[in-house]
């Protein structure tokens, strides 16, 4: 793990981590896609001090499965959340079991592009049949199938956000050269089901290498920063944890915080009389903010940082921005990003070298 302190995360996509959320939210309906809307999330998130914001996506439309009936892409919302915060760490969420990973890393890589380095990416599967007809794709059943997808998707981005070098923007008036050619290269992949020539069509990310994270029993963790580990208690968390094989380990937790309007029982009670809070293995909270900074203090042995999933957003992320961060800080348990600092250094993950232009010098090296 990084050290004592904690990073924490927040998914802010929707209402809240409810199905019937909405229920419950301090705003119309009609303001649930509008720019105000993730905008003053984020500012809320960055404001308490939270190290990073996720944004959950989805393909299928209004209706077809339950969370939020619309949603604006979480690519395109992240990309306005960036310009609207200066230190947090932005990280949508984008499967690559339909789409295609080029235009993926393209879009990953502006957006670390346009946050100056505080980019992510959450790995994730389309698991649903509507899914793949949504895409006009064949439907990739078998869960073996969409692991390889992922996994090739990984590979195929992270290569491409080598295929520029770091200097390879020249931007030579004397010459008239914009790029030397030298410095970009073909990533020449071919997997099960497609290959992907290269090179990007987007410079290299700002931090080289986004940081990504996913479930390690979907994505190898070879290829994540962060594995998202899950266990509906501390030891089960606790074992995921030390089996996860990442750089850092973020747990997934469900909050339900008491409010100075009701309890934290008493609001998931309103809620479950509509639908029910399906149960994702995740550890959940409900009660009090000190009982969850108690909680946090606990995971802090184990895991590197925690994604919150508030119950409602508009109730449990005042109460998280007043009580439990302050608190966690005032302990010194909680890690705050600085200004000018990308979302790697944050996460004590260190910028990797390019691989090319590793390879060039090693192939110099050999050759003396």
């Amino acid at each position: 793990m990084s050290g004592p302190a904690l990073h924490l995360a927040v998914e802010i996509d929707g209402d809240g981590a409810h199905p019937a959320a909405w229920r419950r939210a301090a705003h119309s309906p009609d303001q649930l896609l509008t720019p105000r809307r993730v905008a003053g999330l984020a500012a809320v998130a960055e404001n308490a001090g939270f190290t990073l914001i996720t944004l959950n996506d989805g393909v299928l439309p209004p209706g077809a499965a339950p969370g939020p009936l619309a949603r604006i892409g979480a690519v395109e919302r992240a990309a306005f959340a960036a310009a609207s915060t200066s230190t947090i760490g932005i990280a949508p969420v984008v499967p690559v079991t339909y789409a295609e990973p080029f235009h993926v890393s393209s879009q990953l890589a502006s957006l670390d592009h346009i946050s100056a380095g505080r980019a992510g990416w959450v790995v994730t599967e389309e698991e649903r049949p509507e899914a793949a007809r949504a895409w006009g794709r064949p439907l990739i059943a078998d869960a073996a199938a969409r692991a390889r997808e992922s996994r090739d998707g990984v590979e195929v981005a992270r290569a491409l956000w080598d295929s520029w070098e770091d200097d390879a923007v020249i931007r030579s008036v004397a010459t008239s050269r914009y790029l030397d050619r030298e410095r970009l290269h073909y990533i020449d992949f071919t997997g099960e089901t497609y290959a992907v020539k290269g090179p990007a069509i987007v410079p290299r990310p700002p931090q080289g290498q986004l940081v990504v994270l996913g479930r390690p029993d979907r994505v190898p963790a070879a290829q994540l920063d962060v594995a998202l580990v899950e266990g509906r208690d501390l030891a089960s968390v606790a074992t995921a944890a030390a089996a996860a094989g990442t750089p850092r380990v973020v747990a997934e937790v469900e909050v339900a915080l008491d409010t100075p309007d009701a309890t934290a029982a008493e609001r998931v009670a309103d809620l479950e009389q509509h639908t029910a809070w399906s149960d994702r293995g995740w550890l959940r909270h409900v009660g009090s903010a000190d009982q969850l900074v108690a909680l946090l203090a606990e995971l802090i042995r184990h895991v590197d940082g925690v994604r919150l999933h508030p119950l409602v957003l508009d109730e449990d992320l005042p109460v998280l921005s007043r009580l439990v961060l302050p608190a966690l800080s005032e302990r010194r348990l909680v890690a705050r990003p600085l200004p000018g600092t990308s979302l790697r250094s944050t996460l004590g993950l260190e910028r990797p070298a390019n691989r090319f232009a590793a390879a060039a010098v090693a192939a110099q090296e050999d050759a003396r």
